[in-house]
């Protein structure tokens, strides 16, 4: 089995049609057809299952899939870091990350990348969730990748920051008149905007964790699916939300409130092969611009 028939399967599954892989790949039908029939031979079995109106992987399919998923991107990986090791014109460099970082901590170390690297072309991978984060880079979608810092991550990891976590709430709220940090068991008696993405503490959410620390239980006001909308409705005042720094500079009406103990996590880009050349770089750059305390 080649390269070039793993990449063929792997384009016919992301589009579900051997029309539209053929034209992506810029080959013919027929043969595009040929090289899956061949491939198909030498793993021993139908890796996909032609539809009446699609295509989609056999169950073999889909245990074959993932290496072949990882083959190809990793050979693609090898093709960018080759150019840009140099910085060469035409390079390619995929980072990865949380869409919360991206909008407010990555922003000034891309506006300095492409002062200083501009012949190094960077794609950005947008993800949910720290385990999303984590899957993609271990599938080969990105080069490198900045988050909180992944346990037990097999490759690389350098720290390049710390996000400081907050109390956010509305800029007229009486709390922000209160001597800072506020003490978190002053908070006791006050409604909390949730957010379904909140991180897991030994399988409890973070922020029941540390209010049972300081005796007491978070009063839930609303529960919403991002952190971008939590900090939104903390600004209607719909409720306090614990949020990072960063967010919330982004989101007009908002003030924030630092709580004793401080709440802070650490920032880290993480890689699955050396640092080297352009992704080395990056981490460079983004050790320099992403501030130490949120």
């Amino acid at each position: 089995m080649s390269l070039r028939q793993m990449e063929y399967l792997v384009t016919v599954v992301e589009e579900q049609s051997f029309t539209r892989a053929a034209e992506r790949l810029n080959v013919s039908q027929s043969a595009l057809s040929h090289q899956i029939k061949a491939l198909e031979r030498e793993t021993g079995g139908p890796l996909l299952e032609r539809l009446a109106h699609g295509v989609r992987p056999t169950p073999m399919g889909r245990a074959y899939l993932p290496h072949a998923e990882r083959a190809v991107r990793s050979a693609g990986q090898a093709r960018r870091a080759a150019r840009a090791a140099a910085g060469a014109e035409g390079g390619e460099l995929h980072v990865a990350t949380l869409h919360a970082l991206a909008v407010g901590v990555l922003p000034p170390v891309l506006a300095r990348w492409g002062r200083e690297v501009p012949g190094v072309r960077l794609h950005l991978h947008e993800y949910v969730t720290p385990d999303d984060l984590r899957d993609g880079v271990e599938r080969g979608v990105a080069d490198v990748a900045v988050g909180p810092r992944p346990q037990d991550w097999p490759g690389p990891v350098v720290p390049v920051g710390e996000e400081r976590i907050v109390v956010v709430t509305s800029a007229d709220d009486p709390l922000t008149r209160r001597p800072h940090p506020v003490p978190l068991p002053a908070l006791a008696d006050r409604l909390w905007v949730r957010c379904a993405l909140e991180p897991l503490v030994e399988g409890r959410r973070w922020l029941d964790v540390v209010c049972a620390r300081a005796g007491f239980a978070p009063r839930t006001a609303l529960e919403t699916e991002h952190s971008s909308t939590a900090v939104r409705m903390a600004a209607a005042g719909v409720g306090i939300v614990a949020a990072p720094t960063h967010l919330a500079a982004t989101t007009p009406g908002t003030a924030t409130v630092p709580v004793d103990p401080a709440w802070r996590r650490e920032l880290a880009a993480f890689t699955r092969v050396e640092l080297t050349g352009a992704a080395a770089e990056f981490v460079r750059l983004c050790a320099g611009e992403v501030p130490a305390t949120g």
